[in-house]
């Protein structure tokens, strides 16, 4: 007898014109090209992030993390060259990484070591490390919403916003089972509890507990915690987001998502037909290439 598939999440990202779909058996990019019609890539998931680590907790964070990031350039290096058909540009591979890079490095430096930093200018009026860490865990709060808020008022970032939006509408309408038209997931929410903005955000809350465990040492040393710990960090956030998902229904759950839904309103839009049709063909691509899997010896 063959067992049941334990049921599988479909989740994504927003490109640039288009949605990215991660199936079970595929990774579907669907971009609206400049005349009109939809492009779609689908192409296997990445051989290491399919099997037992993907399973294992806490080092799964880290696989899906990669994942992420991975599976992220391809699908935005695809969606841009699409968009610039009609321009007969094309970006390259390693222009992709070199932007990725530059704005990893970003993220340490904004959301890490400037935090730190503006602490420790402080640090005479701070009594002790507990008080030290949840000021540096605020800064680092309030730089995480300003840079949100500010990059949502930007055209180009405003628009794949709105992209976010349909991919989390169409997600939501599939996990509630309804048909993957237009007008039945355009009443459905642009907030979706696996978000990675969701995610961003519990990064940061555990990020105050785990340098609290290091303590207030001298300022080379927590430097340094700052980006080794990184994936530690990572990887607690994506367990407490996994288990959070699972117990929604949960009172406490529901108090701790909800910051990070709230936050989703910077990084999602109010999506317009076309671009939730975008996001249905990616859903129903990868749908598709999951049924027709080949059977596996029982």
């Amino acid at each position: 007898m063959v067992e049941e598939k334990k049921k599988f999440n479909y989740g994504g990202q927003a490109v640039i014109e288009g949605v990215m779909i991660r199936g079970r058996q595929s990774v579907v990019t669907a971009v609206r090209r400049p005349g009109g019609d939809i492009a779609i890539d689908s192409r296997p998931p990445l051989s290491f992030t399919t099997g037992r680590m993907r399973r294992t907790p806490l080092l799964r964070g880290i696989i899906v993390l990669i994942e992420a990031m991975v599976l992220g350039i391809k699908s935005l290096l695809y969606s841009a060259n699409i968009a610039m058909e009609e321009e007969e540009e094309e970006i390259t591979t390693r222009a992709i990484w070199g932007m990725m890079g530059s704005a990893a490095v970003l993220v340490v430096v904004l959301f890490f070591i400037a935090p730190l930093f503006l602490t420790k200018l402080a640090n005479p009026y701070i009594p002790n490390s507990l008080v030290f860490h949840v000021v540096e865990g605020a800064i680092r709060l309030a730089i995480f919403v300003a840079y949100l808020k500010v990059i949502s008022l930007m055209p180009d970032i405003k628009r794949v916003f709105t992209y976010h939006g349909a991919e989390h509408k169409t997600v939501n309408a599939f996990e509630a089972g309804v048909p993957m038209e237009v007008e039945a997931i355009r009443t459905h929410s642009t907030a979706h509890v696996r978000c990675g903005t969701s995610f961003l955000f519990m990064v940061l809350i555990i990020a105050i507990v785990v340098f609290a465990f290091v303590g207030r040492q001298a300022l080379w040393l927590m430097v340094l915690s700052r980006v080794v710990l990184i994936p530690v960090i990572a990887a607690l956030g994506y367990e407490v987001t996994y288990f959070s998902a699972r117990h929604t229904h949960n009172w406490l759950v529901k108090i701790i998502l909800a910051p990070g839904l709230l936050l989703q309103s910077l990084t999602t839009g109010e999506p317009d037909d076309r671009q939730m049709e975008v996001a249905i063909a990616a859903m129903n691509r990868a749908v598709e290439m999951d049924a027709t899997e080949a059977p596996r010896t029982p």
